[in-house]
C-alpha cells in the first residue's frame, strides 16, 4: 500500500512538473501547505522557522532553522531540470507543413522523442500595464510530435543512423499556413502576441507515468531523471523530526547542461542561503563542521538487455533499493567517510543499499554532489535510484525503491 501511495504522488508530481519552472511551483505549493513560507530579502531566519528562497524560479532552497546552534545542516540536493529540446526564440518553420525551430538541451537519446504526443511547457514573459510580467504556460493538448523517416527513405535506420538535431528532429506543429506560435501562446495566456516580450519554453513529454510488470513491480514516466529524488527528497525532508539540526531541501536547475549558471550546484546559491541561516561567517563555518549532504541523483541499473556494460560486482538492480555511487576520479563525491556514515543510518532504518560503480573501461557521467561541494566544502554522499534507459524521452524504475528513497 506504500508503495501505491508514494508512486501515485510521484506520478502526480512529475505530471505538474513538465519543466523547472513548473517543478519549483511545484515544491512551493507542497512546502506553503507544510507551514513554510517564503523568506523575504533582509529578512533574519528565526530559530524554528521554516522557510524556503528559489533563485531564477527554477531552483529552490529550504530549510527549518534548527534551534541548536551546535548542530549542523542536513542537506538533500538534486536537480529539477532533465534532458530535452528548447524551443527557439522565433520558433515557427513556414513551408509545406509548420515545423518548430528547436535546439537540444541535455542529453538526450534522441530516437525516444519520435513519433509521440508532445506539447510546449515553459514560462513567458509579457508587457502588462507598462511592466514585464513572468507566466509559467504548460499547453495542456496534444500538440506536436517529431515524425520519423520512413524505412523505405531510409534502409540505414536500423543499422546506427546518426541523427542530426537541425534536419531530423524538427517538430512537427501544424499544416500549410497554420499560426505563429506565439500567436497561440497569447491565446493560451490571453494576452497579445505582441505583448510576448520573450520566453524559456521547452518540449515536454505527454504521456502519464504508469506502472506495470507481473507484479506491477515498476514504474515507467518521463523526467524520472531527475524528479524522481525531488520528489523521494521532498517526502523525506517533510517528514524529518526536529532534533535541533537544520534539515535543507536543495534543488537546482541545469545539472544536465553543467550546473554553470546562477541557479546552478556551481552557483553560490547555496553558500549564500546557508550563510544567512547561520547568522555569520563564524556562525556558518561551526555549523558546516557538524553538517551532511546527500547528493541524490539517479542510478543505472543492470540492463536486462546488455549485462555486460554494468561493473561485474557493482551492478543495481531495479527494486534493490537506494544505489550508492562512487568514482574515483570524484564525478561522484563519495568517499569512504561519507559511505560510511549513510550505510550506518540506513542500517538503522532498515533501508536497502546497493553499490554502483561505472565498468572499469567505460566513462560514466558526473552529478551535483563534487560540483556543489566545491562551494561548500562537506562530507557529501552521491545517491540515486536504480533505473534503465536514463535520458530517454520516458524512464524505467522501479516501484518499490521510491518508497526506500523516502
Amino acid at each position: 500500500m506504500e508503495n501505491k501511495k508514494y508512486t501515485s504522488s510521484l506520478f502526480d508530481f512529475i505530471s505538474h512538473s513538465p519543466t523547472a519552472f513548473h517543478a519549483v511551483e511545484s515544491l512551493k505549493v507542497r512546502l506553503e501547505e507544510a507551514g513554510y513560507c517564503p523568506l523575504a530579502a533582509g529578512e533574519t531566519p528565526a530559530a524554528g522557522g521554516k522557510y524556503y528562497v528559489t533563485k531564477n524560479n527554477s531552483s529552490l532552497i529550504a530549510f527549518r532553522k534548527g534551534e541548536d546552534p551546535d548542530r549542523g545542516f542536513l542537506i538533500a540536493a538534486s536537480h529539477s531540470d532533465s534532458p530535452t529540446f528548447r524551443v527557439k526564440l522565433s520558433p515557427t518553420l513556414a513551408g509545406t507543413y509548420t515545423r518548430l525551430a528547436v535546439e537540444k538541451y541535455g542529453g538526450m537519446i534522441y530516437y525516444t522523442w519520435m513519433d509521440r504526443p508532445l506539447s510546449i511547457s515553459g514560462r513567458v514573459f509579457v508587457r502588462t500595464g507598462g511592466a514585464i510580467e513572468e507566466r509559467l504556460l504548460h499547453v495542456d493538448r496534444d500538440l506536436l510530435t517529431i515524425p520519423s523517416l520512413a524505412i523505405h527513405m531510409n534502409r540505414a535506420v536500423n543499422d546506427g543512423y546518426k541523427f542530426n538535431p537541425a534536419v531530423d528532429l524538427l517538430p512537427l506543429y501544424g499544416g500549410k499556413g497554420a499560426k505563429d506560435l506565439l500567436a497561440l501562446i497569447g491565446e493560451e495566456l490571453g494576452v497579445p502576441a505582441e505583448d510576448i516580450v520573450s520566453h524559456d519554453l521547452f518540449l515536454t513529454v505527454r504521456e502519464p507515468g504508469r506502472v506495470f510488470g507481473e507484479k506491477n513491480e515498476f514504474i515507467l514516466s518521463p523526467r524520472l531523471d531527475d524528479l524522481e529524488c525531488v520528489y523521494t527528497s521532498l517526502e523525506g525532508f517533510l517528514a524529518a523530526e526536529n532534533d535541533g539540526c537544520t534539515p535543507v531541501l536543495a534543488v537546482f536547475d541545469n545539472e544536465e547542461v553543467g550546473s554553470a549558471t546562477k541557479q546552478g550546484a556551481a552557483s553560490s546559491f547555496l553558500y549564500d542561503t546557508l550563510l544567512r541561516v547561520a547568522g555569520s561567517r563564524e556562525a556558518y563555518e561551526r555549523m558546516a563542521e557538524q553538517s551532511f549532504m546527500v547528493s541524490a541523483d539517479n542510478a543505472h541499473a543492470v540492463h536486462p538487455n546488455h549485462p555486460e556494460f554494468a561493473d561485474p560486482t557493482n551492478a543495481p538492480v531495479m527494486n534493490g533499493g537506494v544505489v550508492i555511487k562512487y568514482n574515483a576520479a570524484q564525478h561522484y563525491a563519495t568517499d569512504g567517510l561519507s559511505d560510511a556514515a549513510l550505510r550506518e543510518i540506513c542500517r538503522l532504518h532498515g533501508v536497502k543499499l546497493q553499490n554502483y560503480y561505472n565498468r572499469a573501461d567505460l566513462p560514466g557521467g558526473g552529478t551535483l554532489g563534487s560540483i556543489a561541494d566545491t562551494k561548500v566544502p562537506i562530507p557529501t554522499v552521491d545517491i540515486g535510484l536504480p533505473q534503465l534507459a536514463m535520458h530517454a524521452a520516458v524512464e524505467t524504475a522501479g516501484a518499490e525503491d521510491v518508497a526506500e528513497a523516502v
